[in-house]
């Protein structure tokens, strides 16, 4: 079997796949911090999966990590939420292991597994993760785009305002200081992961300040979405990540702003951007999912 971990900051999503690539287990558990306890997090995930099933020997372990990841799948350069730098986590893991494993970019993982899910149908699919800050990955012809330094997809700090508010990369008007979750979370100011939520629910209460700041977040995913379509002219657009669990509450508003701004431009009309645009179904397991795929391919 193969195995796929999502090590997140908090949480981490754990699935083995059968020759088939069908789910046989999965288990969800807290990560640890720290190199010692992301190691034993992925051990302990490990022991579960092969508790719950039979479909033989793990064969691959693939693993998705915030940060930047060395573009040869081994080496986690930063992952500032688990403690993590210049970690050689393939070299470790496959140490005490024994087996291939390959590591990549969580966001990335997750667009091969949004691809995966969706049955390979798309030439080029963008998967945007919307979620504490905004990030991009691309399958283009059933490869994930890495770029030539693994940082391809960082689309959340690109500006699309300079006079906008400041983001913590230095910039101003970057699309994550718009929408991505800790940026709306300050200018909310009322810190938390479910900020994005409540400035939706004080939006559809009448609340002029979350509807402004609605309207902002919508215009730059829908800044977002025109970006990966412009620059990849990929035929879907799948929305994930925290954010992205508000679902139609999101995609509406979004989609009306691709429509608007295409009323303005027969060229934007006649890409007809709003139908390119879907969600993950809540509860989705395609970074893990992705993961899994990763560990089986080479780099």
């Amino acid at each position: 079997m193969r195995v796929g971990l999502d090590v997140g900051g908090t949480k981490t999503d754990a699935v083995a796949l059968d020759a088939h690539d069908s789910l046989v287990a999965r288990i969800r558990l807290p990560t640890q911090p720290g190199a010692a306890g992301v190691l034993e997090t992925i051990r302990t995930a490990l022991r579960g999966l092969t508790d719950q099933c039979t479909a033989g020997d793990v064969r691959s372990i693939g693993i998705g990590m915030p940060g930047q990841v060395d573009p040869g799948g081994s080496v986690v350069r930063h992952a500032v939420n688990l403690g993590l730098q210049d970690l050689d986590l393939r070299e470790l893991l496959e140490r005490v292991t024994a087996v291939p494993v390959s590591v990549e970019n969580d966001v990335k993982a997750a667009a091969l597994g949004a691809y995966a899910l969706r049955g390979g149908v798309d030439e080029a699919l963008g998967y945007l993760n919307l979620g504490t800050g905004v990030a991009a990955g691309a399958v283009l012809n059933g490869e994930l785009w890495r770029g030539s330094a693994g940082v391809a997809g960082e689309i959340g700090h690109l500006s699309i305002d300079p006079t906008g508010p400041l983001c913590a990369c230095g910039q101003r008007g970057c699309i994550e200081a718009y929408a991505g979750g800790g940026a709306v979370a300050r200018r909310w100011g009322r810190p938390g992961a479910g900020a994005v939520h409540e400035v939706f629910d004080a939006a559809e209460a009448g609340d002029r300040w979350a509807q402004r700041m609605r309207g902002e977040i919508a215009w730059a995913v829908a800044s977002a979405v025109r970006v990966l379509t412009l620059s990849l002219d990929v035929s879907t657009v799948v929305l994930g990540g925290g954010v992205a669990a508000l679902g139609g509450r999101l995609l509406d508003p979004v989609a009306e702003v691709l429509e608007q701004e295409a009323t303005a431009s027969h060229f934007l009309a006649s890409l007809r951007l709003a139908d390119r645009v879907e969600t993950l179904p809540a509860g989705s397991l395609a970074a893990a999912f992705g993961a899994a795929l990763v560990g089986q391919r080479p780099h």
